[in-house]
Order: structure tokens, then sequence, then C-alpha cells
């Protein structure tokens, strides 16, 4: 694949070293990474420190690259015991105890083992044509627009609905629906959160009828392969819903976010050159993660993490943006540098790394390279109002990017 260093030469002004993305406090500099919760916007001194979540309860923190890479693979350190509605809690809205990313030990290896089993890479490298039609399309409907366009509502956020809807095998017919469903589901707006519970029920009721459809008339999707799973007795009938779900949530909004943060991290600094398009993804995924925390991992027994006493019940929190950020370990700038870096943690590490990043890693190659390869002089449009930063705990992003060519 082309490097989109050629497309986008002359865009953006020159990249600013890793440090110069950082106030000398130590905080992120806002007008780059966008607004956070105060807990993660304070200076970061400590590898492991005590904050308070906008619940009122308190977490411990790690920024520290190590540290919270040993943490995430800490099984001392429980999903399972997060869910529990006497743990600490970081916000309203958290995930049910029977989904994937909830378990721990012999149920989330079988579960993660089933998943991974019918998640092949041969399924996911045969959207790559689905991607880019679809993206070719929106990118039609764009340059009909003219410039001025938003690339969040016209871009970023339909074309990993397409992924998903055709990994899954949900039908041409039905994607009005089940758009507007997971699109709701992800209203972070105080309505949108009044409201969420009916979109739940809402996409738990159209997964089970597809389901059944998958079960009379299966398919070369993933939904079909999970379904012939469930049929040999590996999984329950709640355990496949839950799983169809699992995958949608973590796979919609994280990826249609990381998409925008990639855009604006190009138009801001340009490309810069040395590496193939492989590895300018995982340096965007690196630099600006659109999930900026982990999620809480209670302790099961009290242990020592970075020098703090962690106590069991006391909740732990892992900031994937400060771990990504860390200068001890990512030294040098962009991705100019011919060294080896070490993996970053936008996807996780662990038992619990995201399943989708291979198809995640493909929509990033072909959208920016699309993107590119059709709007050459692709830039930021003037005014405050071409970029709005979105405001949220778990995910963070844009909710607007205007663009010129």
């Amino acid at each position: 694949m082309e490097e989109l260093r050629e497309l986008t030469e002359g865009a953006g002004t020159a990249a600013p070293s890793e440090q110069e993305s950082l106030t000398m406090s130590g905080t992120f500099d806002h007008h780059r990474i966008g607004p956070l919760p105060s807990f993660l916007a304070a200076p970061s001194g400590e590898a492991v420190k005590r904050v308070r979540m906008p619940t009122g309860d308190h977490m411990w923190l790690v920024t520290d690259y190590a540290v919270g890479r040993a943490a995430l693979a800490d099984t001392r350190l429980s999903r399972a015991a997060a869910t529990h509605p006497d743990a600490p809690k970081w916000g309203s809205v958290d995930l049910s105890p029977n989904s994937i990313m909830s378990l721990d030990g012999a149920d989330h290896a079988r579960l993660r083992r089933v998943a991974g089993a019918a998640f092949t890479s041969a399924r996911v490298t045969a959207q790559a044509a689905v991607i880019e039609e679809a993206a070719g399309a929106l990118l039609d409907q764009l340059q009909v627009a003219g410039p001025g366009a938003d690339l969040v509502s016209g871009y970023t956020s339909p074309l990993p609905m397409v992924a998903l809807s055709s990994l899954l095998g949900v039908p041409v017919a039905d994607r009005p629906v089940f758009d507007a469903a997971v699109t709701a589901l992800f209203d972070m707006t105080p309505r949108g959160v009044r409201r969420r519970g009916r979109h739940v029920l809402t996409l738990i009721k159209y997964m089970s009828s597809l389901i059944e459809r998958k079960r009379d008339v299966p398919g070369q999707d993933l939904l079909s392969a999970l379904v012939q799973v469930e049929q040999s007795g590996e999984i329950s009938r709640t355990e496949l819903i839950n799983l169809g779900l699992a995958l949608l949530m973590a796979g919609y909004e994280t990826t249609a976010h990381q998409l925008s943060l990639a855009i604006l991290e190009l138009l801001t600094d340009g490309a810069p050159g040395g590496k193939s398009m492989e590895a300018l993804v995982e340096e965007l995924l690196r630099k600006t993660p659109s999930t900026p925390i982990s999620f809480p991992r209670v302790a099961n027994e009290d242990l020592v993490l970075g020098g703090a006493t962690v106590r069991q019940g006391e909740a732990v929190i892992v900031s994937l943006l400060h771990c990504n950020h860390d200068t001890e370990v990512f030294r040098t700038s962009g991705v100019s540098s011919n060294a080896r870096r070490p993996a970053h943690l936008t996807f996780g590490h662990g038992a619990h790394r995201c399943l989708g990043a291979p198809l995640v890693l493909l929509q990033m190659k072909i959208a920016l390279t699309l993107l590119w390869q059709r709007f050459p002089g692709l830039r930021l449009a003037p005014g405050d109002g071409a970029l709005v930063w979105r405001e949220g705990l778990a995910t963070r992003g844009v909710s607007r990017l205007v663009v010129e060519w």
C-alpha cells in the first residue's frame, strides 16, 4: 500500500517533539489532546497515584508504561469484581457482568477462544473490499458536498458501522434500523444516557432475531460462525447474544473516534516519512488513543503496584494515554525513526487485549489512504467551529471535524 507520507506531503506543520506535546508540568496540551477528566489532566509525577472519579469513588491511576503493562496482565486485578454493585465506579454506565469484557479466568478464556476462532484473519481480510467500497461511496458524497464538509458525520462515523455490519452479517435492508439503534446507544448527552436502556433492549431484540435467521440460513459472516458454535453446545444463547453485542460496542464507537483523531493528527502535523503505512497507523494509534483509560480492575488480594500498596477491594485503572506518551519508553518523536518501538497500549495488553485490533488496523489503513488520495490538499477549515471536541470518560474524540481541500 502506498505510503500516506507521499499523499500528505506539504500538509500540516512541522511535527513537534514528543516532549513539546506535553506542558512542562507534565499535563497534556489540551489544544492537541482535547478535554480530559480532571484526574487525567492533573500533573503526573508518580507511576501510581490515588485519584477521585466523577462518582466520588477513589481508584489507583497508573501512568507509567511498564507498570501499566504489568497491571493489565495481572490476574490479581479482576475485571469481574469491578462489575460488582459495591465496587468503586468511574461513571454511571458500566459493562454487563456477563460480557466477555467483564469476565475472568476460565469463563473468559472459553469465550475468548470461541470468539477468536470465529474472528479469523481471513474473515477480517475479506472486509477490505467492503471497506474500500463504502469509503469510496462516502468520499463521493463528500466531494459532491464540496469543501466545508464534516468528516465525522460524513466519513469517520458511518464507515466503521458498514464494516461491523458486514462482519456480523447484518443484512443491508436492516442497516438503517440497526445503525439508528447503535448510534443512539452511544449518545452521551444527558437525554441519550437516559434513553440508553431502551436502545440496549432494542439491540438485544434485534440480535436475537438475527441469530434465529442465521440459524436457519447461515452465511460466511462472524455471527453465523458463532451460531454454529452455540449449536454445538460450547456457548449458551445468552452468551452468544452478549458476544455479538460486545463485538459491536467495542468495535464501533472507539474505531469511529480513532479515525477522527488520526485524521486530526495528520492535519495538524502532516505525516512524517521513513516508515510504512502499517507503522504510521500504529504510531497514530499510540499518540492519539480514543480509549484514554482502561476499564477498572479490582484487587482480589493486597498487592504492590509501582511502589503503591493496593488493598483488596480497591480499584485500579491504567491511563493508556499517559503510558503511550511515557518519554522513558517512547523517546523518539513521530514515525521518522527507524528504531523498533515498544508496543503501545491502545488495544490493551494481556488476556483482555482487543480482539478486533486487526479490523481497526485494516479500516484505518484503507480510510486514511483513500481519503488523501481523493483530497491530497486536505486541511482543517478555518474558524473555531471547525473542530469540536467530544467530552467523555471511556472514550475521547471529536464530534465535528470540518475540512477543506
